[in-house]
């Protein structure tokens, strides 16, 4: 009989499979048989049931209230709430519970009408050095512009400008203000004690040549040396001038364009090379431990990584996933840099904005580097205009028609380097902060100090964009525009922030 006898206090659905009770329900239990009751001899009434239906092949077992319920042990009888199941549809699923509770059955409906989670949102991991305090380099073949173009953006005497090759042997460093509108109008509106601007670290570094790969003019210490920045500013020469002498003996982009980009395609395939032979060495011992399985992975993902180089396609231009990423930003390859073309003109040229090789160098990058940025500049220009003060030097920019391009330079490598910032702003200071774009609110706090991203509690917010409209902090709190964040927010570029954080515990 289907579901016969089982109290109506039960309220069990019964509908997807058939019950077929093995003794009598248990108000006609005889008082004096052993088979202990659920409650007493005498009760009609169940309290609500909790049962678990565990799959034995084409049969259930049923447990009620945490326990499960089995043939009497001292008369062999049945209990009487032991069912056979014969479970038509269910028969091989996992387990699943049913309850009989009023409560745990709204709870189920609820549950049954809900939409389904959202799968979490993978983050991609980028190319490259993680953190904020990235650095970038200068780069070309010898006599292009490379030192003058160093002195003239950082506005230092560092760097050695000669006419002739490899004047600079060791790398030179310094560091760059970012221009920034919004940093310039925070500081004229709270009129701060301090200012602190955000910062771009650059390299000038000594110029490559044609065999640099194989060690030819130094070419093994200087390819470690753009080795050691995370983004390549690559000067293009595209002027002519006889008082300068070039390396291959005339001027020519496109020739000088695919020295380079062979000599770093060449070096990388021969360390990754390298690295591929360590990882068959180790693969080839064998074994089903965790540490080999990521070895023969990482083996894979690296003969990958060897395959676009011969293919002559740089690295930074191949379609990669997190795992391979994780690998390529171990390997330090210098086909994995963003790149920024700079594009050497004649004063002349660029304030007349015409030049018979930059069609040329265009359709070259469009058809090797697709995507990568060119900024077209007179370096000669520049540093003319870097020796002028400031108003004489926007004087001669207005008199010629022709703007500095050292901004856009600095500007664009930081986003090439995926670089936001956030500000800190009171009487007191406004300061500019330089984070990876898509840093939680945690990781930020940590860039002003490291015991803030460990005692985080919470971040207080409110737009650039709102302060400059409404005019003020209190306006701007008045208008709800001031925002509460906790760990999982994502600092904005732009972003005006307020941290806090709980004591130390050092």
């Amino acid at each position: 009989m289907l579901g016969a006898g089982l109290p109506s206090t039960a309220g069990i659905n019964l509908k997807i499979f058939h019950v077929l009770l093995l003794s009598p329900p248990v108000d006609t239990l005889n008082s004096k048989s052993t088979t202990p009751p659920l409650r007493s001899p005498t009760t009609t009434t169940i309290p609500p049931l909790q049962i678990s239906l565990v799959s034995c092949g084409s049969r259930l077992l049923v447990r009620f209230g945490g326990r499960f319920l089995s043939k009497n042990a001292t008369t062999n009888t049945p209990h009487p709430l032991h069912f056979r199941l014969n479970f038509q549809q269910l028969s091989s699923s996992p387990l699943r519970t049913f309850t009989s509770s009023p409560q745990s059955r709204a709870k189920a409906k609820k549950n049954k009408n809900m939409p389904p989670k959202k799968a979490a949102k993978e983050e991609k991991i980028l190319l490259g050095r993680p953190g904020n305090n990235l650095k970038s380099g200068i780069v070309g073949l010898a006599n292009v512009g490379k030192s003058t173009l160093f002195q003239a953006i950082t506005k230092c005497p560092l760097g050695n400008p000669a006419n002739y090759p490899y004047a600079t042997i060791d790398p030179e460093e310094s560091r760059v203000i970012v221009p920034d509108e919004r940093y310039d109008w925070l500081c004229e509106h709270y009129k701060p004690k301090s200012r602190v601007p955000a910062h771009l670290t650059i390299y000038d570094i000594a110029g490559l040549t044609k065999g640099a790969s194989t060690g030819a003019g130094l070419g093994n210490a200087f390819l470690s040396h753009i080795r050691a920045v995370d983004a390549i500013f690559q000067v293009v020469r595209c002027f002519d001038d006889a008082d300068i002498i070039h390396v291959e003996g005339d001027v020519d982009p496109i020739r000088d364009l695919e020295i380079i980009a062979d000599e770093l395609r060449i070096k990388d395939t021969e360390f990754v090379e390298k690295a591929l032979e360590n990882l068959v060495k180790q693969t080839k011992r064998g074994g089903q431990s965790l540490e080999m399985k990521k070895m023969k992975e990482e083996q894979a993902i690296v003969e990958k990584v060897l395959a676009c180089l011969q293919a002559g396609k740089d690295v930074r231009k191949g379609e990669w996933g997190n795992k391979d990423v994780e690998v390529i930003n171990g390997l330090l390859l210098l086909t994995a840099k963003p790149v920024i073309y700079v594009v050497n003109l004649s004063e002349k040229d660029y304030v007349r904005q015409k030049n018979k090789h930059l069609p040329k160098v265009f359709k070259w990058v469009q058809e090797n580097s697709p995507g990568d940025m060119i900024i077209p500049l007179s370096v000669s220009y520049e540093e003319r205009l870097s020796k002028l003060e400031e108003a004489e030097a926007k004087a001669e920019e207005e008199k010629t028609g022709a703007k500095s391009a050292l901004g856009k330079l600095v500007i664009n490598m930081r986003k090439e380097l995926n670089l936001g910032s956030f500000f800190t702003c009171g009487e007191d200071e406004v300061r500019q902060w330089t984070i990876r774009n898509g840093t939680k609110a945690p990781q930020a706090a940590g860039v002003i100090h490291t015991d803030f991203e460990k005692t985080f509690i919470q971040a207080v917010m409110f737009k650039y964009a709102d302060l400059v409209e409404l005019g003020n902090e209190a306006d701007v709190k008045a208008k709800g525009k001031v925002q509460t964040k906790g760990k999982d927010y994502v600092v904005e570029d732009g972003d005006i922030l307020h941290f806090k954080a709980g004591a130390a515990k050092n």
